[in-house]
């Protein structure tokens, strides 16, 4: 059965431990399980009969007089070359070893993770010609949580994500290098070595892959044809972090909705900008959500309502806080998009060659990875502009001229004290860095392999950079928090909304108690990155739905 015609939702999750790939597509949901959650995978009956069959036509292809890409032929430029029975084997392990050519720091392993499962859906779907034994390989590799160990660069994002997925393959072989989870390996998402979460390097040492393999007791892969070439042949491991990303910027795009409220109030703003009579002049729902959401936010604030009546003058606010929904919508919208693309690339059966429904095995550029590349690229650019119009709020509440009332950098003693000077130049470096980031990959094509794949994608490219981008807006949001929350304390006797105040209550409900909260200066780095756990783990999001109910 193709993917495209294949039951929509046949992964499904077994109380949240076990993720079942079918034949049809898996979801974001079984995606970000798998990979941060630590889930394990089986694969049902019905993966198990459609991969029987379509090795069914590989073997009878391979005792063919006839030569068949992938098959019994040499591989990229070099496919015109006849690949006799004795060197078949060979010609797998070669291809893997040789495209295992990755370099540069270790991707995280929640990537790893995403991209094993999403090549593993694709072997589900009979489409590939893998014998069963390679599938339920990477199923018991993803359950043991043996992670192979993956370099930051190779990929060109065409003929898929060569590089990186031969390094998967070659650690199911045996080969390679890999990291196995420790048990205790739990906690909040880390993207650097030594990392907690599965996010980090958050495992067990460095070491041979197959060492790990044989304390679980998987077997090493012998690839027989076409196995090789059907298990790096994939946009896998751009797909993996655009769902990642995506679901990310999913609560990042809430929180920055908070953080936007907190400004409106700590500079006097106004919700009436946010009416949803207003919104529907413009009836893009993205806004329409977020404005929803401020309302939502800002509702039954005395600080809002002090300066309701006649003798504020004040016409309207900076684009920055009036403008908010639109910018936030804009990037919902976009979110969307990109969401939509990401469910038809789930639902895909990527291979070069593939098997099609009538039997044949076909040449094809379905592995190109435009579609997704393309989106990668409109999510660092709306990352990169949800985080500018955040940090203009940030500076606003900092300027003595713009902020009605409030002290020089909020600086207890100006002149003396500094305030949030520097916090705002943080800001300001990540996003400069961020505009930087949000300059296109994929337009960036670079040919290789003799001009054979003389137009390539650059893919995995552009999700390595959104994957910095995304962690660069969840900095910024949570310098404006704690720089609002600050400027809220400096408002009293007025009070915030019951929203924001939670969230102002839950930012100080930890380690740091007095984390914003007015004083002399002291060491604010570790209040910055209080901050940022608080944003990233959705803590802030949670804080303000406690009140709110659910934010769209």
């Amino acid at each position: 059965m193709p993917a495209a015609t294949a039951p929509r939702r046949q992964a499904i999750m077994e109380g949240m431990n076990t993720v079942i790939v079918g034949t049809g597509p898996v979801s974001c949901a079984d995606v970000v399980a798998v990979a941060r959650d630590g889930a394990a995978v089986t694969l049902s009956t019905e993966a198990e009969a459609a991969i029987a069959a379509g090795r069914e036509v590989i073997d009878a292809l391979a005792h063919d007089s006839a030569p068949h890409y992938g098959v019994s032929t040499g591989f990229g430029a070099l496919a015109t070359r006849h690949i006799p029975v004795e060197l078949r084997l060979q010609l797998q392990r070669s291809l893997v070893r040789s495209h295992a050519a990755g370099s540069g720091p270790e991707v995280e392993a929640e990537v790893v993770r995403a991209m094993m499962l999403l090549r593993l859906s694709t072997l589900a779907t009979g489409r590939t010609g893998v014998r069963l034994d390679v599938a339920r390989s990477y199923a018991a590799l993803l359950s043991s949580g043996i992670t192979p160990v993956v370099r930051e660069y190779g990929s060109l994002g065409c003929s898929g994500d060569l590089a990186p997925l031969a390094h998967c393959a070659l650690a199911a072989m045996g080969e390679g290098t890999v990291r196995v989870t420790l048990p205790d390996s739990t906690g909040p998402d880390s993207t650097g070595p030594g990392g907690t979460g599965p996010g980090g390097t958050g495992h067990g040492p460095e070491r041979p892959a197959a060492q790990a393999l044989a304390a679980a007791g998987i077997e090493p892969l012998v690839l027989a044809e076409k196995e090789g070439l059907a298990l790096i042949n994939g946009t896998d491991g751009m797909l993996g972090m655009l769902v990642l990303a995506a679901a990310d910027l999913r609560a990042l795009l809430k929180a920055a909705d908070i953080t936007a409220a907190m400004s409106v109030e700590a500079l006097l703003g106004t919700d009436a900008a946010f009416g949803a009579g207003l919104q529907a002049l413009r009836p893009h729902p993205g806004q329409a959500a977020s404005a929803a959401n401020l309302r939502m936010l800002l509702a039954g604030s005395p600080i809002v309502a002090s300066h309701r009546g006649p003798e504020d003058t004040r016409v309207q606010d900076a684009y920055s806080l009036r403008c908010s929904p639109q910018v936030h919508g804009a990037a919902r919208d976009t979110l969307a998009h990109a969401t939509t693309v990401a469910g038809h690339e789930l639902a895909s059966a990527i291979d070069n060659p593939v098997l099609t429904t009538d039997g044949r095995v076909v040449s094809n550029g379905n592995f190109h990875g435009a579609p997704v590349a393309y989106v990668l690229d409109f999510l660092a650019i709306v990352t990169a502009d949800v985080a500018s119009i955040a940090e203009r709020r940030t500076d606003r509440m900092l300027d003595p001229a713009r902020s009605h009332g409030l002290p020089p950098f909020l600086a207890n003693d100006p002149g003396v004290d500094s305030g949030h000077m520097i916090a705002q130049y943080t800001q300001a470096a990540i996003v400069s860095e961020l505009k930087r980031l949000a300059v296109p990959a994929s337009v960036d094509s670079i040919p290789s392999s003799a001009m054979q794949e003389d137009h390539v994608s650059m893919g995995w490219s552009a999700a390595r950079k959104l994957r910095r981008a995304v962690d660069g807006l969840t900095r910024v949001l949570a310098v404006e928090l704690l720089t609002a929350a600050r400027a809220l304390d400096l408002r009293m006797p007025l009070e915030p909304a019951p929203a924001t105040a939670a969230v102002v209550a839950g930012l100080r409900a930890g380690a740091l108690s007095d984390v914003a909260v007015p004083a002399t200066d002291r060491f604010l780095a570790p209040e910055i990155e209080a901050a940022v756990a608080y944003v990233a783990s959705g803590a802030a999001v949670r804080a303000a739905e406690a009140v709110t109910g659910p934010l769209g």
